[in-house]
């Protein structure tokens, strides 16, 4: 159940900010031991990827924070000239099934989409069915067959921007 208080703040941050850390933990906990993966290798490849790419002009790193603690993240680099890609979508244990992780796209899209961005692409694992159906919930067009098991390669996501998609001629 999630625990109750005020609406977090959002902060977007660089990656070496202190408070990015405890994502980086728990992303590093989750994605060994959904992956079968030695956890202190993941940890170290999601704190030695290259902070530039999470920082403007082309990328962001952003915290829901309450009581001076992350309670949820995400960031976005660039894919290419027209495409962000989301990276690192992630909510505390205590405070998941809150809405959260939407807040976190949400804002995560609104903020590639001031910085020019037209199009959001991501990937998600196969074992990670909640993150699945985050983005098939939020608008996102998947890649791959959505009634077949999710087999052990990324599955692949993408999405327009408002911004980009054509207002309807009047009477059309």
């Amino acid at each position: 159940m999630p625990i109750s208080g005020p609406p977090p703040e959002s902060v977007w941050v660089r990656q070496t900010d202190p408070r990015v850390k405890p994502l980086l933990a728990d992303l590093a906990r989750e994605y060994s031991s959904r992956y079968h993966r030695v956890l202190a290798d993941v940890h170290h490849e999601l704190r030695e990827y290259p902070v530039e790419r999470f920082s403007p002009p082309d990328g962001g790193l952003l915290l829901l924070v309450r009581d001076g603690h992350a309670v949820a993240g995400g960031a976005f680099q660039r894919y290419d000239p027209e495409t962000a890609e989301l990276k690192r979508i992630w909510t505390h244990r205590a405070h998941r099934r809150s809405g959260l992780a939407r807040r976190v796209v949400a804002e995560l899209e609104a903020e590639a989409e001031r910085r020019g961005y037209r199009r959001v692409y991501l990937t998600t694992g196969p074992n990670q069915p909640e993150a699945r159906e985050l983005y098939l919930a939020s608008g996102y067009t998947a890649h791959f067959d959505v009634s077949s098991p999710p087999r052990e390669k990324p599955l692949p996501f993408s999405r327009i921007l408002p911004s980009a998609i054509p207002a309807r001629a009047v009477g059309a």
